[in-house]
Formats: C-alpha cells, structure tokens, sequence
C-alpha cells in the first residue's frame, strides 16, 4: 500500500499519485533513452528485463516497438500493471490520474499509447474506450496528439 493519501477535494474527484519507480531504474531508462539507432529498443528492452513491473519501461519500449503488435502488447503490460498499482495507491476506479505528476507518466503513456496501438490494428472500440478513460484520469490530455515530454 502506498504512504501517498488520495486527496480528496470539495471541487471534484479525488487524485491518485503513484508512488515513484527506483532511482536506479529511471537512470537506467535515461540511459536507454539516449542510445542511437535500433539498438535504443533494445537497451530499453535491458531496462524492462531488469525491471519488469516498471511502467515507463515498457510504455518506452511501446513507444520503440518493431510492430505495432509488439507495441500493443507492451502499452498493454504498463496499462495493466498501472492498474495495480493505482489501486494499490488507493484508486477505486475513478478519480483523477493526471499527467502533471511525473510518477503518473509512465501508465498514461501505457494507455494512450494502447488506444492509439489499438486503432492501428483494427480494434476501434478499444481505441475509443482508452481515449476516453485517458480524458477521464486528465481532462488536459489529448489522447490524439503527442505527449508532453514523448521523444
């Protein structure tokens, strides 16, 4: 369980934070990041393999995936596993998730690129559906343009 509360707020839906990932996975993952050619999807692989439960991990291995069936499969895993640890963090299934709080970035980046993933493979109502939940966590997403921060 998370030693981050869940803020609540008269104005709106309470806000969930997650917890930071370990130092020396996002050193890794900068790392990573800066490596040239086709050999940065695989040092962010190295990173992933190290770290599997490490979101922006496998949403940056999405983000360099060989196909858009690899990228899938790896927004998908950051998805999921993000969802774990917002309810780990006291999520209940809704509130806000916002991209403000760098902790969040590597699940939103998960989601937004599984919605975008799935429209390229013909899965439309699972594009919508990670569309509209992106909105829902941040109103101040657009799930159709880049990311802040993306490469």
């Amino acid at each position: 369980m998370s030693d981050l509360p869940v803020t609540m707020s008269r104005s709106g839906p309470p806000e969930t934070v997650l917890d930071p990932e370990p130092a020396d996975a996002l050193e890794a993952l900068a790392a990573a990041l800066v490596v040239d050619g086709p050999g940065r999807r695989d040092a962010i692989a190295a990173v992933v393999g190290r770290w599997p439960t490490f979101l922006d991990g496998w949403a940056r291995l999405g983000d360099h995936a060989r196909d858009d069936v690899e990228a899938y499969a790896c927004y998908r895993v950051a998805y999921h596993r993000g969802l774990d640890r917002l309810r780990a963090s006291g999520w209940r299934g809704s509130g806000y998730v916002r991209w403000r709080h760098e902790t969040n970035r590597g699940f939103l980046r998960g989601l937004v690129g599984l919605g975008r993933a799935a429209g390229r493979i013909g899965e439309a109502a699972e594009a919508q559906r990670c569309a509209e939940f992106a909105l829902q966590l941040d109103p101040g997403i657009d799930p159709t343009q880049p990311l802040p921060s993306s490469p």
